[in-house]
């Protein structure tokens, strides 16, 4: 049996990070999910960045939509959705098989809305309804200004992939914001069941630490921070809060890990999708990972419900001089950071390739 649907049997999702044109036109994106079990996909803005710099794909576009009068981030967002519904499109027979727990894609908001609560709820109604596809998650930050916006766009109706979460109780503040809009919506009697996942970034920790501990340390921070943050999961799942909004009819939110690429060369390429098996979570994975998970994967069993010996290991980096809380918030501060630079460098590629198809076209 394939390792990818070994991890599907075992109750994980495997969804790609990763999305461009020509995924989608050369049936890239269909063989994924015919040979590797993928079920979903995630977007972000350095993922579109890379995608639209550094192909033509896009270039045919870009001319229909600067001659309609689009540009910046309009532009974007045109450019994206029609990507993102056609990506839709493709995992709608798994959203329905599944019940609709399965099959989703994501779409961020703009990074510079990121310390706009009001501005992000406004942007992520929008976009939803621009899409119109019912499997398309909206992408919120959980940091100080994101928490109430994740809030408010669950109890407007929107589904919302929470990203940049770094830490349990990163996790926790956006589990609680989704339980608050969904227990809005049950107040009014409004339709409860506002789907919503909630990424907690793995991989970022190990490369932040690996040149301040001993290389027998090395690549084990980031699954120690996932096994505290399944344990809270596992914990929250069971309280009599979250059992009632289950009773409900409510799919509940679910857990996510995000940047589980292997960044240390010495290190294994599938050591995060191996250490990261757990049920009634969702993995998503750099489209080379999942390659080679499926190639030479091995699936030794599940992560442990009660976190294993995590504790023990960030006590460990503490004694090292590693503050996993302070290194969590700014983890959270570099991720947002680093997308706002990705998103003003994919804006000025979008002016440059509209000013030259608009001058190719004069030319014309």
């Amino acid at each position: 049996m394939k390792p990818t649907r070994q991890l599907h049997d075992l109750g994980q999702s495997l969804w790609l990070d990763n999305i461009t044109r020509a995924m989608l036109e050369d049936g890239s994106l269909a063989r994924f999910i015919a040979d590797c079990d993928i079920t979903g996909l995630t977007s972000n803005p350095s993922i579109f960045e890379k995608a639209i710099a550094g192909s033509s794909h896009y270039d045919a576009a870009i001319a229909e939509l600067v001659a309609e009068g689009k540009t910046g981030e309009e532009l974007f967002f045109s450019l994206a959705l029609q990507d993102l519904v056609h990506a839709a499109d493709l995992f709608r027979p798994g959203f329905q098989a599944s019940g609709r727990r399965d099959g989703f894609v994501s779409l961020e908001v703009s990074p510079l809305l990121a310390d706009d609560t009001q501005a992000t709820v406004d942007s992520a109604v929008a976009l939803w309804k621009e899409a119109a596809r019912d499997n398309l998650f909206i992408k919120i930050p959980g940091n100080a200004a994101g928490v109430p916006a994740i809030e408010e766009a669950v109890y407007r109706g929107i589904p919302v992939n929470v990203t940049l979460l770094f830490s349990r109780e990163q996790y926790l503040a956006s589990a609680e914001a989704w339980m608050r809009g969904v227990e809005r919506r049950m107040a009014e009697g409004k339709d409860p069941d506002i789907a919503s996942v909630a990424s907690v970034f793995i991989s970022r920790w190990d490369v932040a630490v690996a040149g301040q501990v001993p290389e027998a340390m090395h690549n084990k921070l980031g699954i120690a921070i996932g096994q505290r943050c399944y344990r809270a999961y596992g914990e929250l799942r069971r309280s009599p809060r979250w059992q009632r909004l289950l009773a409900a009819g409510v799919r509940p939110q679910r857990l996510l890990w995000a940047s589980t690429g292997t960044k240390d060369p010495k290190a294994s390429d599938t050591l995060y999708v191996e250490a990261l098996a757990a049920p009634d979570t969702i993995n998503t994975i750099p489209d080379k990972t999942i390659l080679a998970f499926a190639d030479h994967g091995r699936l030794a069993g599940a992560m442990a419900e009660d976190g294993g010996d995590c504790e023990q290991l960030i006590a460990r980096f503490n004694a090292a001089g590693i503050d996993d809380a302070a290194l969590a918030e700014r983890l959270q501060q570099e991720g947002a950071s680093a997308f706002v630079k990705s998103w003003r460098q994919l804006l000025e590629r979008l002016a440059a390739k509209g000013a030259a198809v608009t001058q190719a076209g004069a030319r014309g």
